[in-house]
């Protein structure tokens, strides 16, 4: 097998590790809670199913939206999900995940790697329109499956309604259709008790 190929093949087997990154979040059943790559597929189809409300759709680039999706949670393998509302996990997480994607994106054939990496930067950064829609969509998907359950990791935490939308304020940029639902579901758990 040549080496090309043989790295990536090593890149894919790592990626199997984000099955085993447990997030703070539960199915909407509460059945248990959800690991990263379950967060990552249905983030990615949301994005594509939610694409009807970007602003300015046509000049945005789906395919390099799903791309960012696909790829910046990966870094979780090594760095380990930072549940959002974690100030002070949140001090030092860029830095741990920066880290961490070099070491996985590392993996892979150098000119891979490289385009990999820069797609997890522009998800972090939230600067380009398509990295801002990205953005929004990863982060409405808990709230949507908050809403929809029992909210067992707000209550379990304590998270108040404030919080998410301070915390959330990268929607806000996005859709304006996904921030006006932000709002709903907030109203919502408020209402059956998820978020105080």
């Amino acid at each position: 097998m040549d080496e090309r190929l043989q790295q990536q093949i090593d890149f894919i087997l790592e990626a199997d590790k984000l099955k085993n990154i447990i997030r703070r979040n539960f199915l909407t059943d509460e059945s248990r809670r959800e690991n990263t790559a379950e967060h990552t597929w249905h983030s990615i189809l949301l994005a594509q199913i939610f694409f009807e409300y970007a602003d300015k759709k046509n000049e945005l680039d789906l395919l390099h939206i799903l791309k960012m999706i696909t790829v910046h949670d990966l870094v979780e393998i090594y760095a380990g999900d930072t549940f959002i509302f974690d100030e002070k996990g949140y001090e030092d997480k860029f830095d741990r995940e920066n880290d961490a994607a070099k070491k996985l994106f590392a993996l892979l054939p150098p000119d891979q790697g490289e385009i990999y990496y820069r797609l997890w930067l522009e998800f972090e950064n939230e600067q380009t329109p398509e990295a801002v829609y990205a953005a929004s969509i990863d982060k409405i998907m808990p709230v949507m499956l908050n809403t929809y359950s029992n909210g067992t990791s707000w209550r379990e935490a304590g998270i108040t309604a404030a919080q998410v939308v301070e915390t959330l304020q990268v929607v806000q940029k996005g859709p304006y259709k996904v921030w006006e639902l932000l709002h709903q579901l907030v109203g919502q758990s408020l209402e059956k008790g998820n978020l105080k």
